[in-house]
């Protein structure tokens, strides 16, 4: 089943977009929103609180901003 955010149209150059991040930003946005959803909702089903998923969140989100990821 595809994702509502994976049905979500990025805006073409001549639609008065200035850049192609203008352009992906929604889409971007929409994505994070229903990864943070999915994750919260593993963490509860595995009986953390909603509380400590945000937090856990948060510190992948911090960790990943200081260290990021190696690029190929």
């Amino acid at each position: 089943m595809p994702s509502i955010a994976a049905r979500q149209t990025v805006a073409p150059p001549h639609d008065h977009v200035l850049t192609v991040q203008e352009a992906l930003e929604p889409l971007f946005l929409a994505l994070e929103q229903e990864v943070e959803v999915k994750m919260v909702a593993a963490a509860l089903r595995a009986g953390w609180s909603a509380e400590d998923a945000v937090a856990a969140i948060d510190e992948l989100r911090r960790n990943e901003l200081v260290d990021p990821p190696a690029t190929h």
